[in-house]
């Protein structure tokens, strides 16, 4: 029955990789809008969205046929999972190793499936504001069109999301544009697990 229900609303493992193609597409659309060069970064994860709570249970289970659990943490009152894949997915010259999969939350989302995509821009700051600073300062272009951007249609948030036991501050930056978003932060998803778990 779980399967079933999956596949019919398209969040079937196998028919979620299958779109993963057009989805980067709207993806690099979003950085080339932000004049955002992310080619030597780590595209760290990539989220799904879900809007029943059977849904995504069943496609925790059916995640764990490819990937293995690294976290299952509450987060804002819900369960947000972790999911290292077996095999690193490889998508637009990216390799992505992880999934993260929310259980769903007060938000309906306007559609269910891929997301958001996280990249790690490493830097050793101790504020949202230093590591806003240090995002402008690496990527100039995005600079030169920060003020713009809401014109432009971009939806930018700052925050700082943690788990209970996280020692690490993971600052976020995020860009929504047309139903896609990207997040850049200083640590990856496994080192502020690693983080919790020490």
């Amino acid at each position: 029955m779980s399967s079933l229900l999956l596949k019919e609303q398209q969040l079937e493992p196998q028919q979620l990789i299958n779109s993963l193609p057009a989805f980067m597409d709207r993806i690099e659309i979003l950085l080339d809008v932000l004049g955002l060069d992310l080619t030597g970064y780590q595209a760290d994860h990539i989220a799904l969205r879900i809007n029943d709570r059977s849904v995504a249970e069943s496609a925790h289970k059916a995640w764990l046929l490819q990937a293995e659990e690294w976290s299952n943490n509450e987060i804002n009152g819900r369960p947000i999972i972790a999911l290292g894949f077996n095999e690193v997915l490889n998508i637009n010259g990216w390799s992505i190793e992880c999934l993260e999969l929310p259980y769903p939350g007060e938000k309906a989302y306007p559609q269910q499936g891929w997301e958001h995509v996280e990249w790690v821009i490493p830097c050793d700051v101790d504020s949202q504001e230093a590591f806003l600073d240090y995002i402008l300062k690496t990527f100039p272009t995005l600079k030169g069109k920060w003020d713009k951007l809401a014109s432009l249609g971009v939806k930018v948030k700052q925050s700082c999301p943690s788990g209970d036991a996280e020692r690490i501050a993971n600052y976020t930056v995020a860009f929504k544009y047309q139903g896609v978003c990207i997040k850049l932060h200083p640590h990856s998803l496994k080192a502020v697990i690693e983080s919790e778990q020490a």
